[in-house]
């Protein structure tokens, strides 16, 4: 039978804090710690998942993990982010809804990390094949490059999420990835210029100095060294938990599989290398003659550099950080700017741009993750932002956080209890009103069109004449004075006045989660966030291509004189369509905490858990979960569990599974007013039930285990019983049978040693008598031998005397020949061919053996040579054979042919592509080709010729073009004549009468003439169709030029022509060739 679990089995503490009895916010903290403590980081609140950073890797994240949570019930196994992940997933597959998962909590409490383990969950269960792995690997590998761009170490986490981020995940009918698209909320860009003590700016710029390598930072224009750029805070720069070399390349290879081109992730370097520079200039006071202050950069070199980065006329923008034009309808006024303004402009330049960049990006990643198909999709959002904020000093940036968790606990009591009311109409449960605490009042403070805080915010900074953060404060304490969640120091309220822990540029504000002290410091700057209109225009004036993409605004054909909108009411519209989007979904909640402050492992702080326990309202959801009915559970799952309490139950239910628990219910005499029975579930009101259904059944269970283990103990006790009864028959009848077998043995061996005297007695007997009759058998042989060898010798002894000189003879020559053998193979030559050397013979009448042994050794020495010879080296060796006959002792020039391997190709012909063409146009195999010098009769000069043979025909090309000058089909060729000198001068005789012979005989000079005539030759020779090619010899022959024959003849040169050969005419029929004399 299959075990079914619980999320009640094996439970440390209470794994859902609604079950908590009692409920107090010391028993919630007692029951985090206790299963902290224990390594159960999750804990649930209804379908809410409170989550505890553990600051330490836990085995709770493997396949196997992954596989125990898919398609289990949501309390089926113990609270997990897996169980949330799948209930989220299957409710979108199978039911058709969209969902959401919210994740909050303050930094270092484990966002980024949840929001990555649901998307790992996500994509691990999801559907196989090569487009769907690809999706899922461009949706995960988008982290990366976000949190590079938009993560820094803080003092509270080394990866802190500087952003906030939406992403909805789109999956067709089956639940497989089609794409997603990113959300990006409020990058706390002030970051890029100013850091606080111990933190550091975003990931990106350390990873790049660390990890680009030294060609990418020399094209930046950019140094390794952190202290070189003043945007950088130098007193964490590296961590040692990060390592930036590596995260860079992680980041790279994450924007090339999202789908980044190489031009475009160059471009980014370029925008973040340029913030870097943008840092480093700095400026100096200078005086007008009217008196005013402005301001010049100092040291132009930064600004020359980023101006080359960006494709920006440096004139340009050192203007722009000079001066500020000021328009007003058709009016321009130009201003000077001061240091401090200056430096501001510098400042809202870096912030913007970046600003502007991850926008960008996020953009861009979009693009390449949007699903392709046009049908509906099922979507899953993830959102991953800010947890409600309380610092010592609280700023515009905690102020409109804040507001956002506001928006979201708003959203979380409506959709909680519509989700409670739509179950109760479902299981036909009359609804109660629920008592809750509703936040829109505060909402309405600081969202109100009219009198809300960013409302009256936006309208001072709108406001002309001199705006201030105190005049804002002003405006505040009038309007907001009398709004019960508002305090403030100068408000009309005089309960406020001697509040000394309200400062007076300060105002509070009554969250769901706290009160929160703001300092109004800075709330119209941020607000204003304004980038003077000169920076613009002179951006959009770059030749980069990303820039003017990232300032529009800058493109003076499209100048606007209307104000942007500001920080917050941009932002108040981001959080309005985030909500609008999330009503549309089917909400899942995690809520992050932070165990402590030292990023510690086993560490829980209390009063900082208490702290974030509250700004979390988490107090509140189980206030929201307990107010209708604690408990609830299908009712096959309940009466399975507690069937066992209830005899009429147990151990088997025949009806329906209603009718089951209703019995159950009766038996135990639980009241009525304590649960209800829907369609499907029961509902349990009160925890308290719910334990003492718990208690009863494990009372029950340990009598059932009594039960079990006393029939088990009898069962146990009896078989061993008759185990050993059985045993002991076994045992009897083995011992009885191994006793007759010794007995048996023993009188065996006996009769075995009366039979062997016996026999041996009778075997000496026999052996004495054999004995006796072959000792007399061996003497009568004896006798009679010794009598037949005297006669033997009496007949034979003349013979023996007249024979034995010519015995001794014929073994003394026997035993000289034996010795010549044996010393003959001791001293026998190498197996070299060449090697003449040979034994001396040791007598002279073995004279023609020895010269036969020697010949026929040799002979075999040959055949043993020539058999390991290849079909490639045979062949070269017949041609040098062939050569041989054909030339030794016949051309000077042979010798030194001799060392030299007939190559062939000399030129390569089919590899150089410079005679490609005549490669391609010769279509017989080539055998072989060299540059030959072809004689002019005229002048006896040569001009050299590309020399091609083939089995069939002889080319000559010109060497230059590669052009074909003469072909001659070997069957043509009559005759080669050259001379016996030390020269390369051959002729070609054609046959009389053939269609090659018009032109007459060629007269040509090669270097390689031995091989070149061999090979004519040879081939010749090999035809079966035509007559073998003759070769003449002789200092003087005649060569038949068109209609004449001219006589070539060769005479020796002397010393003082050199070693050249020269051929000159001497008149019409006479050619002399001048031959340098031998060495």
């Amino acid at each position: 039978m299959e075990v079914k679990t619980s999320l009640l089995d094996n439970m440390i503490g209470v794994g859902d804090m609604v079950l908590l009895e009692p409920l107090s916010e010391d028993s919630f903290l007692d029951n985090l710690k206790n299963r902290f403590d224990h390594n159960e980081i999750y804990t649930y609140i209804g379908s809410v998942v409170i989550s505890l950073n553990p600051y330490r890797s836990l085995p709770i994240y493997t396949p196997d993990k992954v596989e125990e949570y898919r398609n289990r019930n949501f309390y089926e196994l113990s609270p997990h982010i897996y169980a949330l992940a799948d209930e989220a997933y299957r409710s979108l597959r199978d039911q058709d809804k969209d969902q959401c998962i919210l994740i909050t909590g303050e930094s270092g409490a484990g966002k980024t990390e949840a929001s990555k383990l649901v998307m790992s969950y996500v994509a691990a269960v999801c559907g196989k094949g090569q487009e769907v792995n690809k999706v899922k690997e461009q949706l995960l590998q988008s982290n990366p490059v976000l949190e590079a761009f938009g993560n820094a170490k803080t003092v509270r986490n080394d990866n802190s999420s500087r952003f906030g981020k939406y992403m909805d995940i789109e999956f067709d009918f089956k639940g497989d990835p089609l794409g997603g698209v990113i959300s990006n909320y409020l990058l706390e860009k002030s970051r890029v210029v100013k850091q606080p003590r111990g933190e550091r700016n975003f990931h990106i710029f350390y990873q790049l100095l660390s990890g680009a390598s030294d060609d990418t930072l020399k094209k930046l224009k950019l140094e390794r060294d952190f202290s070189k750029y003043n945007y950088l805070s130098l007193d964490s720069a590296t961590v040692s938990a990060l390592d930036d070399a590596a995260n860079f390349r992680t980041v790279r290879n994450a924007m090339q599989i999202v789908g980044f081109m190489e031009d475009e992730m160059q471009s980014v370097l370029e925008l973040v290398a340029a913030v870097l520079k943008l840092g480093n200039i700095e400026f100096k006071p200078e005086s007008r003659c009217n008196g005013m202050d402005e301001s010049r950069i100092k040291d132009k070199n930064d600004l020359k550099e980023m101006c080359e980065l960006l494709g920006i006329e440096q004139s340009v923008l050192e203007r722009a950080f000079s001066y500020r034009t000021v328009e007003a309808k058709m009016e321009k006024v130009s201003t000077t700017l001061n240091v401090a303004q200056a430096y501001y402009a510098r400042d809202a330049l870096a912030k913007n741009l970046y600003s502007r960049l991850f926008s960008w990006l996020v953009t861009r990643i979009n693009e390449s993750i949007k699903a392709q198909a046009k049908t509906r999709h099922k979507v899953m959002g993830v959102l991953d932002i800010y947890g409600f904020e309380i610092f010592e000093e609280n700023s515009f940036e905690q102020f409109i956080i804040n507001y956002c968790n506001e928006k979201l606990q708003q959203i979380f009591i409506e959709l909680t209890l519509r989700e409670e009311q739509e179950e109760y109409v479902r299981e036909g449960i009359e609804w109660t009103n629920i008592e809750y605490f509703n936040n829109a009042v505060i909402c309405d403070l600081i969202e109100n069109n009219q009198n809300g805080i960013l409302a009256m915010l936006d309208e001072e900074c709108l406001r002309p004449g001199t705006v201030t953060d105190e005049t804002f404060l002003d405006k505040l304490n009038t309007i907001c004075a009398q709004h019960q969640h508002f305090e403030s120091r100068l408000s009309k309220k005089s309960k406020f006045l001697n509040d000394h822990s309200l400062p007076h540029n300060c105002f509070r504000i009554q969250h769901y989660a706290g009160k929160v002290l703001y300092r109004v410091e800075g709330f119209v700057d941020k607000n204003n966030d304004l980038l003077y209109r000169d920076l613009s225009q002179a951006m959009y004036k770059a030749n980069h291509s990303l820039i003017k993409q990232l300032f529009p605004e800058g493109n003076p054909a499209k100048v606007n004189l209307k104000r942007p909108p500001t920080a917050g009411f941009q932002f108040k519209a981001s959080v309005g369509t985030l909500m609008s989007n999330l009503q549309t979904k089917n909400p899942n909640y995690i809520r992050c905490i932070k165990p402590n402050d030292k990023k510690a492992s086993h560490i829980f702080t209390e009063s900082l858990v208490c702290h974030q326990v509250r700004y979390l309202g988490l107090m509140e959801n189980v206030r929201v979960r307990r107010a209708g009915y604690a408990f609830r559970q299908t009712y096959e799952p309940c009466l399975e569990r507690y069937k066992m309490l209830c005899k009429n139950t147990w151990p088997h239910w025949r009806g329906p599974a209603r009718q089951g628990v209703e019995a159950l219910m009766t038996d135990l005499q639980v009241p009525a007013e304590e649960f209800s029975y829907g369609r499907s579930k029961i509902f349990i009101r009160n925890p308290r039930t719910l334990f003492f259904l718990e208690e009863k059944r494990k009372q029950c269970l340990e009598d059932l285990a009594s039960l079990i283990q006393k029939i088990y103990r009898g069962w146990k006790c009896r078989s061993h019983f008759l185990l050993l009864k059985k045993s002991q028959i076994v045992v009897a009848s083995w011992y009885r049978r191994y006793a007759q077998q010794k007995k048996y043995q023993k009188i065996k061996h006996s009769t075995t040693v009366v039979q062997s005297y016996i026999r041996g007695w009778q075997a000496r007997k026999l052996l004495r008598e054999l004995k006796y009759q072959k000792k007399c058998e061996e003497a009568v042989t004896t006798i009679s031998a010794y009598w037949h060898g005297t006669q033997v010798r009496r007949d034979y002894r003349k013979f023996f005397r007249a024979n034995a000189g010519r015995k001794i003879y014929n073994f003394t020559i026997q035993r000289i020949m034996q010795k010549y053998f044996l010393g003959l193979k001791s001293k026998l030559p190498s197996m070299s061919p060449i090697d003449k050397s040979w034994p001396a013979r040791p007598y002279s009448f073995l004279d023609g053996v020895h010269t036969e042994l020697r010949r026929i050794f040799h002979l075999w020495r040959c055949k043993k040579y020539r058999s390991r010879f290849t079909e490639e080296k045979k062949a070269v060796y017949a041609e040098k054979l062939e050569a041989s006959e054909l030339f030794k002792d016949k051309k000077a020039v042979y010798p030194s042919s001799v060392s030299q391997p007939f190559k062939g190709d000399y030129l390569e012909i089919s590899k150089n592509p410079k005679y490609q063409k005549l490669s391609s146009g010769v279509e017989e195999k080539i055998l072989l080709a060299d540059v030959v010098n072809k004689i002019n009769r005229a002048n006896g000069k040569g001009s050299s010729r590309i020399f091609l043979l083939t089995k069939k025909s002889v080319i000559l090309a010109d060497q230059k073009t590669g052009q074909v000058k003469a072909s001659v089909p070997l069957p043509e060729l009559a005759s080669v004549s050259t001379s016996t000198q030390c020269d390369g001068f051959f002729a070609l005789k054609l046959k009389e009468g053939s269609a090659s012979a018009g032109k007459g005989d060629f007269l040509l000079s090669s270097d390689h003439l031995i091989e070149l005539i061999t090979k004519l030759h040879r081939i010749s020779s090999t035809a079966a169709d035509r007559e073998k090619l003759s070769v003449d010899i002789s200092d003087e022959f005649l060569v038949q030029f068109k209609q004449d024959k001219v006589c070539v003849k060769f005479i020796q040169g002397s010393h003082k022509n050199g070693n050249s050969v020269s051929c000159k005419r001497k008149n019409n029929r006479l050619l002399e060739v001048s031959v340098p004399p031998s060495p």
